[in-house]
């Protein structure tokens, strides 16, 4: 089983993971092709998760110190005093090996596009088990969650707005006709 161990502990260093850095934000780039943006709510919450958490995720950049994952998180730690107070204003960073602008390109694609998206129905169970069984108001969830009131109250009754208007009595919708206004012509 040492062995075993000894294995994994070779393959681990091709990780770029195992090679972080503190560096100043302000000797990074950006690139010139990245499609990923981000909405200015999402981008509150994004410095909502940093202050709160911490770097978790550092910057994937080039050794001629090209952004290649985290614009946002770089653009936060430069434009933004508190967030570059978090580390004595530097950020992770990890250096992807020697690609071509094509690789690299790539590499940033699959880097935004693995992130996914959150189905809205998982969210709204998340955003009720947050305020139901975790004890958290409606504004700690707007806040720490980057959501606004009606989004809130949207996901957390889920459904429930179509159970109170179940009994409710509807009349006909109106049904349009062929018949023209013969005064038009």
């Amino acid at each position: 089983e040492g062995e075993k161990m000894d294995r994994t502990k070779k393959s681990a260093r091709k990780h770029p993971i195992e090679r972080v850095e503190w560096v100043n934000p302000d000797a990074l780039h950006a690139n010139d092709y990245n499609p990923n943006t981000v909405f200015s709510p999402e981008l509150k919450l994004l410095k909502e998760s940093l202050l709160q958490d911490g770097w978790t995720t550092p910057l994937v950049i080039t050794y001629e110190m090209e952004i290649v994952d985290g614009f946002h998180r770089w653009t936060l730690a430069t434009g933004d005093e508190e967030v570059r107070a978090l580390a004595g204003g530097l950020v992770p960073v990890v250096y992807l090996e020697k690609v071509s602008r094509g690789g690299q390109i790539m590499a940033t694609v699959r880097h935004n596009r693995a992130r996914g998206v959150h189905g809205v129905l998982k969210m709204a169970d998340l955003v009720r088990e947050l305020i139901d069984e975790q004890g958290m108001t409606e504004i700690q969830v707007q806040k720490f969650l980057g959501m606004g009131h009606e989004e809130v109250d949207r996901l957390y009754d889920r459904g429930g707005m179509t159970e109170r208007g179940a009994g409710d009595e509807f009349g006909k919708a109106w049904v349009p006709t062929r018949d023209r206004d013969s005064s038009q012509g």
